[in-house]
């Protein structure tokens, strides 16, 4: 339930601190007061929509706080836990909003988005306001509210898990039947890639080892030609060109002429250094033979290796798919062929699975449709036993079930649930939304309200003068069944009618004060001779009389 709701400076609320209990408290107040403003902060902290105004007027910004303590176990508790926010016995949610229009939202002080603040909030709150009573004629939500009211949670489960099943078959019995229809499309294309990948029997990680062998070959070629070609200068074929070593030897034997005891001395150094470059010659073209000759150059292999390669690779891009992914294209395009050949005798699996799973599900719904009927009777008669003292006497509730079209069956069964209601005698039950008045609506939403209390796993209602327009025996009728759907959930209660609000167990009186230039909203409990004075200010008006005091001490002693 809500046990505590904090609003800081929101339209004419600058400090506010609320306190709840369980059961019914009532909220009164003159209009104007500013009962909406509570109504519109709560709605903040829910995820309502932010606005701009609501930012009280001098201040940069407004903030609530709604503390909430629901039962163990809650739906609460494991949402908060799927976004990784711990809440252990208490929910705290919170939303600051700026004067610019800019909000924050957090859970348990955790940032979270304004969607997931409206998730917690519609699994924390119910708020039914003055007019939020026709969401009541929405046919949409009629089959949940029977079913919570007599439909045993096991059987509605299992109907939603037999159309999962029945949906997952027929969806893969389709997904076959394309794909085997795609296959015979394709099916001579698919023979001919087979044919010609097969043949090319690519190979996972070929393409680097490839790569990394055309690469060392290439290298090998490079050194092989290299040392072919050095040798080649030092030992040319053309013996009239000659070769370095023999241009030393005749360089060497032009110096020996001026070598003797009268030649010139100038010439034995140069000697020298030619004698030691011939040496050094005659040694690099032996180390050059023995490295040609251990060069393993092979053209041949290096072609066949290219050859791979740029197979490998022109069938990659005509296949619009990377090299490595060549053996698990082959392997899908057999399959795909392999299917065409077998798709038959699958199809056939598929389809008596599917039938099967459909045949499941009919029989999950149609044990669901007779226990909503019986469900169906008995909510009829409960809603019935609530009119008369609610003014609807005349009036006929009626809960109408139709077998739904197949192509609209779904995870709530194959019935069509449908809330109809007859205001006057003889007259056919008909929409609530065509034949109900406003009113008439509002009466009918509390005693339906009456008779699921019990069955709302939703712990806090708010009902926003539901009490209006209505007095005398049928507002003290209201009041009897709001305080007994406050013995089920906590009920909170904006109320300007004195019958209903005399059976509040809490009663919070919200007042505006002009003080220091500016109008101010402030919320007071009440108790004993101040309650009594409430109830009788809003029995006579303006001017509160002993007769008037005297009726609300009845309608107290009554309550």
């Amino acid at each position: 339930m809500l046990t505590a709701l904090s609003i800081r400076d929101v339209v004419l609320i600058e400090r506010l601190d609320l306190i709840f209990g369980p059961g019914l408290t009532v909220l009164t107040g003159e209009t104007g007061a500013g009962k909406s403003i509570l109504l519109d902060s709560l709605g903040l902290a829910l995820g309502a929509r932010a606005e701009s105004g609501l930012v009280r007027s001098g201040v940069e910004q407004a903030s609530v706080a709604a503390v909430f303590a629901p039962p163990p176990h809650h739906p609460a508790f494991a949402l908060l836990a799927d976004q990784g926010i711990e809440a252990e016995d208490e929910i705290v949610l919170r939303r600051v909003l700026t004067r610019d229009g800019k909000s924050r939202a957090f859970a348990n002080d955790a940032p979270v988005g304004a969607a997931l603040l409206r998730r917690v909030g519609a699994l924390l709150v119910e708020v039914q306001g003055q007019h939020d009573q026709m969401g009541l004629a929405d046919p949409a939500g009629h089959t949940a509210l029977l079913d919570a009211y007599g439909v045993p949670a096991p059987l509605r489960e299992t109907v939603a898990v037999r159309h999962r099943a029945w949906r997952d078959a027929a969806r893969a019995l389709s997904d076959a039947q394309a794909a085997i229809e795609a296959a015979l499309r394709d099916q001579d294309f698919l023979r001919h890639a087979v044919e010609d990948l097969s043949a090319l029997a690519p190979h996972p990680g070929e393409e680097a080892t490839l790569a990394e062998e055309r690469q060392r070959l290439q290298q090998d070629e490079k050194r092989a030609e290299a040392f072919a070609s050095a040798l080649s200068e030092l030992t040319p074929r053309d013996r009239r060109s000659g070769s370095p070593a023999a241009s030393l030897r005749a360089a060497g034997r032009a110096l020996q002429r001026l070598i003797g005891p009268d030649g010139d001395g100038a010439a034995t150094p140069v000697l020298a250094l030619l004698e030691q470059a011939e040496t050094a010659l005659a040694e690099a073209e032996t180390l050059l033979g023995r490295l040609s000759d251990g060069a393993q150059a092979d053209p041949r292999l290096l072609e066949r290796t290219e050859e791979r390669l740029f197979a490998l690779r022109a069938a990659a891009r005509k296949h619009g798919v990377a090299v490595a992914e060549l053996p698990a294209l082959l392997a899908a395009m057999r399959a795909r062929l392999a299917a065409i050949e077998t798709g038959e005798a699958e199809i056939a699996g598929l389809r008596r699975a599917a039938a099967t799973a459909r045949a499941a599900y009919a029989t999950a719904c149609a044990d669901l449709s007779t226990v909503r009927r019986d469900a169906a009777t008995r909510l009829d008669r409960a809603i019935a036993r609530e009119l008369p003292p609610l003014k609807l006497e005349r009036a006929r509730f009626v809960i109408d079930i139709l077998p739904l079209p197949e192509s609209d069956w779904g995870a709530q069964g194959a019935d069509q649930v449908r809330f109809l209601i007859a205001t006057n005698p003889g007259q056919e039950p008909g929409p609530l939304g065509r034949v109900a008045s406003g009113g008439e609506l509002s009466r009918l939403l509390l005693a339906l309200k009456v008779v699921l209390a019990g069955s709302s796993p939703v712990p806090t209602m708010v009902f926003d003068e539901v009490d209006s327009g209505i007095g005398g025996a049928t507002a003290a009728a209201v009041g009897d069944r709001l305080a007994r759907v406050a013995e089920q959930v906590q009920v909170l209660l904006v109320t300007h009618s004195p019958q209903v609000a005399a059976r509040g167990a809490a009663h919070l009186r919200v007042a505006k004060s002009a003080g220091s230039g500016r109008a101010e909203t402030s919320v007071d409990p009440l108790d004993g001779r101040a309650r009594r004075e409430e109830i009788a200010r809003m029995l006579a008006g303006e001017t509160v009389t002993e007769a008037a005091r005297a009726a609300a001490d009845s309608l107290l002693g009554a309550a």
